[in-house]
């Protein structure tokens, strides 16, 4: 008996250990339209609080059927209905000033100054660096501790 108590509390734990990085994985999105309301609430009847252009990210922290309540890289949270978003993975800068380099390395040429609250499409990850694409088209690398995002 005690033995297939100790078996079943092994397997429970190992369970939780598994689902448990899914559990604290963080969803984003991006938005889809050129302009989109953030509104104080889960629906149409509910005030824009703030308007949010093309790429934005937003982290997901809860939902209400078509609704998703969303948290930005300042914090500042919202409504947004989920039709109006999108799987593609931007970044913001999140520093007052962050190079952008050639190479994912610090000893690379730094082709761009960004500064905070820049917008960037995030085209790839390479350990601890994301190849990024500003608006106008320059592509680069940027360390992934200088963006807030994807």
């Amino acid at each position: 008996m005690i033995r297939r108590f100790r078996c079943l509390v092994l397997l429970l734990s190992t369970f939780f250990l598994l689902i448990t990085p899914q559990a604290d994985a963080q969803r984003m999105v991006s938005v889809a339209g050129e302009e989109v309301n953030l509104r104080s609430g889960p629906g149409k009847q509910y005030p824009a609080e703030w308007i949010v252009s093309h790429g934005y990210p937003l982290k997901v922290i809860g939902q209400r059927g078509k609704w998703l309540e969303v948290r930005d890289f300042e914090n500042d949270g919202g409504w947004i209905y989920r039709p109006l978003t999108a799987g593609t993975p931007y970044s913001i800068v999140n520093v007052k000033v962050a190079n952008m380099r050639s190479q994912p390395t610090t000893r690379s040429r730094i082709i761009a100054k960004l500064a905070y609250g820049d917008l960037l499409k995030t085209l790839e990850r390479k350990s601890n660096w994301i190849k990024v694409q500003r608006d106008g088209g320059l592509r680069g690398w940027i360390a992934r501790r200088l963006v807030w995002g994807w």
